[in-house]
């Protein structure tokens, strides 16, 4: 059975991250837009998945065994209020999210897995963050969707629309090729989920309410374009990782087409296209794990506006996809590689037009931006 994640006392959850964080001084990597400075902004973290800034600098960060912690200077508290999660393999609390009415609402979404009637699911809701930050009122769970058994597979990236309203991904809880619950509009594995602000199922096409789109495998980052669409980045089997532009009551094909194959060598589905199914904007084979999206605006580095990072978390890198150049696979990519880029889980815009990215192996939020 999964179990509970036992929070610290305040007290000592504080200690235990004031222990962990050591100073560190900046590295220099190499890239296409010229040198690039990486440094440390919070260390000590442990199987960081999700970063979300604040509009008054401090930074939210989830830890998957269960703890929401608040940075400022580098310093990590922990915020109480968070949800109970069920820590059992890829499950836990997963992602955050800070909607752009924050200062009128001081609402924060988080998603995480929750133990339901027939196993786990991926859930999500809302609380509201108490003035001096060290907790989330109300927490209010809005929706859990498809329990399954195991802990595989939850997707549980969080997005805002233009519009207010929140889309969720999840994944396809790891039936395998074989299981075709992520085809199946009556389940939440392996979709794209809309909700409005409030938490209600979106309404709007041929599909059930908060259903947005289908046939997805593994969601792991997700994230809007400047003119307001929803690209996401998700796990293939061995090979077919892919980055998808997603769109309200289309199907994404998995299980029935995919550009990977079994784990066992065994082919997958019908092949690479079926009409119907769309195609994705990238693929990657062999697979890079990606995990983390972003739509880079250009700030500090206008050589890179609109290219789109990922991370990867099973070959230490930095990926970056220009949309503007192609190749066989899709988008022309540079892969940024650094000791910093261990397993990069997160990715994401700074307030300031850096970059920052969550390292699982080095237990840190990092800054890449130029020196």
């Amino acid at each position: 059975m999964p179990r509970l994640t036992r929070r610290l006392p305040p007290r000592l959850a504080f200690a235990a991250v004031l222990c962990l964080a050591a100073p560190s001084v900046a590295s220099t990597v190499e890239t296409s837009a010229g040198p690039m400075e990486i440094t440390p902004v919070v260390e000590g973290l442990k199987e960081a998945w999700g970063v979300a800034a604040l509009p008054d600098g401090a930074i939210l960060l989830t830890e998957r065994q269960g703890r929401l912690l608040l940075a400022r200077d580098g310093a990590a508290v922990p915020v109480e209020g968070v949800p109970a999660v069920a820590v059992a393999g890829q499950g836990g609390l997963l992602d955050v999210m800070v909607p752009a009415d924050f200062a009128q609402t001081r609402r924060i979404w988080l998603s995480f897995s929750a133990e339901a009637e027939g196993g786990l699911a991926t859930a999500a809701g809302f609380g509201t963050l108490k003035e001096d930050g060290t907790a989330l009122e109300g927490f209010r769970t809005v929706f859990t969707g498809t329990p399954a058994a195991g802990g595989r597979h939850f997707g549980a990236r969080l997005v805002e629309a233009p519009d207010g309203s929140i889309f969720l991904t999840t994944g396809d809880r790891g039936t395998g090729p074989d299981g075709m619950e992520a085809q199946d509009p009556g389940v939440t594995h392996g979709k794209v989920i809309r909700l409005t602000a409030d938490g209600t199922p979106a309404s709007g096409g041929d599909l059930p309410p908060g259903i947005y789109s289908t046939g997805h495998r593994n969601i792991q980052g997700a994230a809007l374009r400047p003119d307001g669409s929803l690209l996401v980045v998700e796990h293939g089997a061995k090979g077919g990782d892919e980055v998808n532009l997603v769109e309200q009551g289309r199907n994404y094909g998995w299980p029935v087409i995919s550009y990977g194959v079994n784990y066992n060598g065994a082919s997958i589905g019908e092949g690479t296209a079926r009409d119907g199914m769309e195609q994705p904007q990238h693929y990657w084979d062999p697979s890079i794990a990606p995990s983390g999206l972003m739509v880079y605006s250009g700030a500090l580095v206008p050589d890179w506006e609109g290219d789109v990072f990922t991370g990867s978390l099973n070959s230490d890198f930095l990926s970056r996809l220009d949309p503007d150049t192609g190749a066989d696979t899709g988008w022309a990519e540079e892969r940024i590689a650094a000791p910093e880029t261990g397993r990069v889980r997160d990715v994401t815009e700074a307030p300031d037009g850096a970059i920052w990215f969550l390292s699982v192996t080095e237990g840190a939020l990092y800054r890449l931006a130029p020196q």
